[in-house]
């Protein structure tokens, strides 16, 4: 178990050196677990709106019941029919409290809804702040690579005159794509051999 252990200590210092030269990597894997969230946010979001309109449909029913044994308990009470008018109470006031207890589930249901809105707008917002964070940290590590690339480039006659926009140049984002899985790649190599 010790080597195991010595290994798996070894793999995450070697992982953690790696995100700390990298901390656009970090950054991103966490932009992608907010993502995840904001969408399981959503899909509950959903599911409580689903559950909310059932729920109103179930106590539009019941209200539908309580008026029609209402209307019952008033006919049989005019008809003399007391046999008749006191289950149909019985039967009006338990509807009455079923109604009651959906219209109590309702609330809390709101109550869910509004939770579930103000997370999702929480995650949205700590996600757009690691979005700008990541955004942040490509361009520092674009401008480091285009310092020490761009001095040797300043001695040729064209370079001077022909500059790109390290932010909008396609190339460069590809170029920085391929170099970050390449030290990844590096990375997982060197951590096989060791």
């Amino acid at each position: 178990m010790g080597l195991f252990e010595d290994l798996s200590r070894f793999l995450e210092d070697r992982l953690d050196e790696f995100l700390r030269e990298n901390p656009h990597l970090e950054l991103q894997a966490l932009e992608d677990k907010l993502r995840d969230q904001e969408e399981e946010a959503l899909r509950l979001l959903a599911d409580l709106r689903l559950r909310e309109k059932r729920l109103q449909d179930e106590i539009l029913e019941t209200a539908q019941e309580v008026q029609r044994w209402h209307q019952r308990v008033e006919k049989a009470k005019a008809a003399g029919r007391m046999d008749l008018a006191q289950p149909a109470e019985e039967r009006e006031a338990a509807l009455l409290r079923q109604g009651n207890q959906l219209w109590g589930q309702m609330e809390m249901l709101k109550q869910r809804i509004q939770q579930t809105i103000d997370l999702q707008r929480q995650i949205q917002a700590k996600r757009q702040e690691v979005q700008n964070k990541v955004t942040e940290a490509q361009a520092q590590r674009s401008a480091r690579s285009s310092e020490s690339s761009s001095q040797p480039w300043q001695t040729s006659g064209w370079a001077t005159s022909y500059q790109f926009q390290n932010s909008a140049d396609p190339l460069e984002q590809q170029f920085r794509r391929w170099e970050t899985d390449q030290e990844l790649e590096d990375l997982k190599r060197n951590m096989g051999r060791s």
